[in-house]
């Protein structure tokens, strides 16, 4: 085989290849008098330490900036990651979710999955909402994955099925 072709071969099925994450989050629509958006953080741990944040929905439309005066209520993505942030962040803030299921893709070429050690990790996906609850749900996961993997979690009230794909 052709030099060139071999180290192209090997840098496709090497670190180098574009492995995916590909997470869905459900917003249930609550049956409630004063319907309000949740507030969602979502990140990864490693150890239950904070490994990276993914994304985080909250109001940015309020004025002086009182959206993020509530971010707090996302108590523990806040306590490991929020309070030490200037806000709002290029990439990781956006607007609060509608009802329905929402799509992030990340993959391996940008961060923050371009800088993740391989490991065992956790997916956190926190929301509160006003006038309502709080939830946090937690998917385990190893990365860089090996093979295709989809894993999910049902929520109880805030959140509804949270699904992982990761793709190699």
């Amino acid at each position: 085989m052709h030099k060139s072709l071999t180290l192209f071969c090997a840098l496709l099925s090497g670190p180098l290849a574009a492995a995916e994450m590909n997470i869905e989050v459900q917003i249930p629509r609550l049956d409630a008098a004063e319907y309000h958006r949740p507030y969602v953080a979502l990140w990864l741990e490693q150890d239950n330490r904070h490994a990276a944040d993914i994304a985080l929905w909250y109001d940015l439309k309020l004025a002086e900036q009182e959206g993020e005066k509530w971010l707090k209520d996302l108590r523990q993505w806040w306590r490991r990651s929020g309070r030490s942030l200037d806000l709002p962040i290029d990439g990781l803030s956006a607007a609060t979710r509608p009802p329905g299921t929402h799509r992030l893709t990340l993959d391996n070429t940008r961060l923050p999955l371009a800088e993740l050690a391989p490991g065992n990790y956790e997916l956190v996906v926190e929301a509160a909402r006003e006038v309502g609850g709080r939830e946090m749900l937690r998917l385990p996961f190893q990365w860089p994955p090996q093979e295709t993997t989809t894993s999910n979690i049902q929520g109880d009230n805030e959140l509804g099925r949270v699904t992982l794909t990761l793709t190699p």
